[in-house]
């Protein structure tokens, strides 16, 4: 009488894990990214110094003023307009899982998803193209026909009004700028870096179904 012997599929067990080293690679670039920026902040003993703050004699002053004071506390101000988008998302928990999920179905069924394993719903198989057309309608859904699109919208106004109002009081002749940071700046000169990053992480996940 012989026994049969379990073989185990290698490709099978292969797969879900392929999804840890992608993600984690990605969550390594972002947090590298981020950390950077906290680096680069200015004191924030500085930013607050009510010694410094005073009106704008004119409109033309105020968006001078503000454009120094970004080229100096940029990161400090990318900073508090992500605390103020972070607020506005945890104020409103259902918002935050929505998007979290919408973000979770990216990752896990496009981004970080092996191209050899179809997506299986209900006993359907997708394709890529099927599955990345749901995704960008429902991305579309969530953004435009939620309360997540105006929630987000409302917070990044909430912060940039902060930052501006901020820019044209705070007075910046007391500022030291290198000529090379002022070339460098940009709005969103980290948020750039880190959203290339987490490119960059995924790419590779993504290019192999193109």
């Amino acid at each position: 009488m012989s026994t049969m012997l379990p073989v185990s599929d290698s490709n099978a067990e292969s797969r879900p894990s392929t999804l840890t080293p992608n993600l984690r690679a990605i969550l390594t670039r972002i947090s590298g990214s981020a950390r950077q920026a906290l680096s680069r902040c200015r004191p924030w003993t500085e930013l607050i110094d009510r010694s410094a703050f005073a009106k704008p004699v004119s409109f033309a002053d105020a968006t001078s003023r503000v454009r120094k004071n970004f080229s100096y506390f940029r990161a400090n101000y990318l900073t508090v307009l992500a605390g103020v988008l972070a607020i506005s998302l945890i104020s409103h928990p259902f918002s935050l899982i929505i998007l979290l999920l919408l973000i979770s179905a990216w990752l896990f069924l496009y981004a970080l998803r092996p191209s050899d394993q179809p997506v299986v719903i209900w006993g359907r198989t997708y394709s890529d193209m099927e599955t990345l057309a749901i995704l960008v309608i429902l991305t579309v859904v969530v953004i435009f026909f939620s309360s997540v699109g105006s929630l987000l919208i409302s917070g990044t106004m909430m912060g940039v009004a902060i930052v501006c109002a901020h820019g044209a009081f705070r007075m910046p002749e007391d500022l030291f700028l290198d000529e090379q940071e002022q070339l460098g700046s940009g709005l969103f000169s980290f948020v750039d870096r880190a959203a290339s990053s987490a490119v960059a992480a995924a790419a590779p996940a993504i290019a192999s179904r193109v």
